[in-house]
This record gives C-alpha cells, sequence and structure tokens, in this order.
C-alpha cells in the first residue's frame, strides 16, 4: 500500500487542471505544465480534488503510484509558486555575471565559462558570488543547477568553487594535519 500515492491532491484556487487520457496539463499564474501519464497508472477529478490509482498491485505500478502522485502534485506547486535553488561562489576572483538570459562566470579558468540558460529558467545574480535558478518545472531546475555546479565543483581543502546554499562541503586538513 502506497501511503503517499493514496493521498488525493487539492488542487488550489487560480491552478487549471486539464486530464486527457493519459495526458495531464497545469495551467496557472506562473506557466503551464504538461505530463504523461504511464499507461498502468489513471487520473481521476472530482471537483478540486485528483486521485491517482493504480490498476494492480504489481511492484512496478506500486511504485508508479506514489511517483506520479507526486509528480503531479510538484506540476501544481510548480506553476502556482516558483521552484529555486541558490547556489553560492566561494574562492579568490570567483564571480559571476548575468548578460541577458546567459551567465558569465570566471571560476579561475585561462577564459570565462557561459552558460545559457535552457528554455523555462530564468537567472537571478543579486551579489557577485550568489547565483538563484528559477523555475516552474521542479526537474529542470534542479538539473539546471546540478549542471552550473558541475562547471566548478567545490575542492575540499580550500572549499573553493560553486556550491548549494545549504550544502555543508567536509573540509580536509591537508599535508600538515596528522
Amino acid at each position: 500500500m502506497s501511503r503517499i500515492g493514496n493521498k488525493p491532491i487539492t488542487v488550489p484556487d487560480g491552478v487549471e487542471v486539464k486530464i486527457e487520457g493519459q495526458k495531464i496539463t497545469v495551467k496557472g499564474p506562473k506557466g503551464t505544465l504538461e505530463r504523461e501519464v504511464h499507461k498502468n497508472i489513471s487520473l481521476e477529478m472530482e471537483g478540486n480534488t485528483i486521485k491517482v490509482i493504480r490498476k494492480n498491485d504489481e511492484n512496478l505500478n506500486k511504485s508508479l503510484h506514489g511517483l506520479t502522485r507526486t509528480l503531479i502534485n510538484n506540476m501544481i506547486i510548480g506553476v502556482k509558486d516558483e521552484y529555486t535553488k541558490e547556489l553560492q561562489i566561494n574562492g579568490v576572483g570567483y564571480r559571476v555575471q548575468k548578460q541577458g538570459n546567459n551567465l558569465n562566470m570566471s571560476l579561475g579558468y585561462s577564459h570565462p565559462v557561459i552558460f545559457e540558460a535552457p528554455q523555462g529558467i530564468t537567472f537571478d545574480v543579486p551579489n557577485p558570488n550568489t547565483i538563484i535558478v528559477r523555475g516552474i518545472d521542479k526537474e529542470l531546475v534542479g538539473q539546471t543547477a546540478a549542471v552550473v555546479r558541475s562547471k566548478r565543483p567545490p575542492e575540499v581543502y580550500r572549499g573553493k568553487g560553486i556550491k548549494y546554499a545549504d550544502e555543508v562541503i567536509r573540509r580536509k586538513e591537508g599535508k600538515t594535519g596528522k
């Protein structure tokens, strides 16, 4: 029994949900998202609640049950409020600037690193050491933040690089620590 999959999803005011066969479309004040649902999962809408129902108790269907419910809930939250991920840049001379929709990062390489924003993602740069990734698709926001972080991941000796704002870097002592 999936506890998450059995919970009904409440659709808030200002969000419109359309279910057409195996396709669900969620429209809200921030934008529109679409997703195909697996053929073994069905969706029912009664009033302003959505129920996710699996066909039988096979292992695949059990795992898809909770996943589908969570993905649909994330779509509803995303079109109502945006998802954000905050990244911090640490290091002498490391900084970021916003150029249109792109990021221009100086990360200690011999050249600037230019990162183009995927469609549906916007960047905010409140100061030269902070990047905020915004978007309505939770999966795309997380993936974009991970790709930006991969341009210079934090290193454990001096802590230089790009890290998530809530990430804790366990530092090593180096040669002198015994």
